[in-house]
């Protein structure tokens, strides 16, 4: 659709992911056995026929920008259009960190300027999700809105889950009146999904205004401050989504991705979701390998038991080893006689022959990269 544009925000420093985020963005952390979390929300664009989009990065965007290169995968390496990536940079009047996702944008206006789509499409980049935007795109030009906001029913959602997301409140008309970041007590059953639609040249207006009264947050200094102002209509999402804010839905929504209705769903609908090729030779499964519900990448080597996991790229199982409820990442092996059950374990780590790991379903246990326990 080249009357929108795209924008993905891949967010600041964030712990919450432990040992995960440490050394990469969310927005990079590894999901399902070969895609990162990006993956999802620039496959949506670029399959809602969005081929303007710009990636604005902050901390630790290194392992980020070597996954998206040069956007070939996603069809994006383009004479015209195509992917733009913004790293902050220093200058003599600032320090080169942006201060919140309104500065974001507002530090790279000259990209919103030279544009020339009549829409914004604002995503955030850590969700999990297939969704085609041109509906959105749409139902936002029909309804005559400033900013369209997609929204999910949170009904298999935690009180505590609910308290890091954008709760918002709608009426009967699909306007929404109330809007919280964060909130300690949620109300309602709705959250924002973090994906905006907006008239280019509104944005571009209305981040100067924040930069002119030194505001710098996109939710909580410009949607916040304006829902009674403003006419911000809501777009109901009725479809899979899950954000990667805490280790808790990381590994929940790796350990979904099981269910076949779930996989169907996010991998295996029309709208593929692209990622960085790797060439790697098929999983190897020898006499020993007993491999029950799980998901395996290319260039494993498994002659052990694995049960609901999910195995990244070139992972060792060896014999003996016992792999349960758990996420293995690129690289790593697991030796002879291991026991691993509600286990995260990063890239290249490996585990010494005969060792015990086990965690919890809240709190899996989590091994960072290139550890040797």
């Amino acid at each position: 659709m080249k009357i929108a544009m795209g924008i993905i925000l891949t967010g600041g420093k964030n712990n919450r992911l432990k040992e995960l985020s440490l050394e990469r963005s969310i927005a990079a952390v590894p999901f399902g056995g070969k895609y990162r979390a990006i993956d999802f929300v620039l496959s949506n664009l670029v399959n809602s026929g969005i081929v303007n989009v710009g990636v604005i990065t902050q901390y630790n965007f290194r392992s980020l920008v070597d996954h998206l290169g040069s956007g070939k995968e996603w069809d994006l390496d383009r004479k015209n259009e195509g992917l733009f990536i913004f790293p902050p940079y220093l200058s003599e009047i600032g320090t080169g960190w942006y201060k919140g996702t309104a500065d974001a944008m507002y530090n790279n206006l000259t990209y919103l300027a030279r544009s020339d789509e009549e829409y914004v499409v604002i995503c955030q980049g850590y969700a999990v999700y297939n969704m085609d935007y041109t509906p959105m795109i749409e139902a936002h030009i029909e309804s005559g809105a400033d900013i369209t906001l997609a929204c999910h029913t949170l009904s298999d959602f935690s009180i505590t889950e609910q308290r890091l997301l954008g709760m918002v409140e709608i009426d009967d008309a699909g306007r929404i009146t109330d809007l919280q970041e964060k909130p300690l007590n949620p109300k309602g059953e709705s959250c924002s999904m973090g994906v905006y639609v907006i008239r280019r040249t509104m944005l571009i207006e209305l981040l100067k205004d924040c930069a002119a009264h030194g505001y710098t947050e996109f939710v909580n200094d410009l949607l916040i401050k304006n829902v009674g102002t403003m006419k911000l209509h809501a777009y109901r999402f009725g479809g899979y989504w899950r954000p990667m804010s805490t280790i808790q839905l990381f590994y929940r929504s790796n350990m979904e991705l099981l269910d076949p209705r779930v996989r169907s769903e996010l991998l295996m609908d029309r709208r593929r979701i692209f990622t960085k090729v790797k060439d790697e030779t098929p999983a190897k499964y020898n006499e020993e390998a007993d491999v029950r519900n799980s998901i395996v990448a290319d260039g494993c080597i498994i002659e052990g038991t694995v049960e609901n996991s999910i195995l990244f790229r070139g992972v060792k199982i060896m014999r003996g080893a016992v792999v349960r409820d758990s996420i293995v990442m690129q690289g790593s092996s697991v030796c002879e006689n291991v026991s691993l059950r509600n286990v995260i374990l990063d890239k290249d780590v490996i585990v010494t022959s005969g060792k015990q790991l086990q965690g919890d379903r809240e709190w899996p246990l989590i091994v960072g990269k290139n550890v040797t326990v």
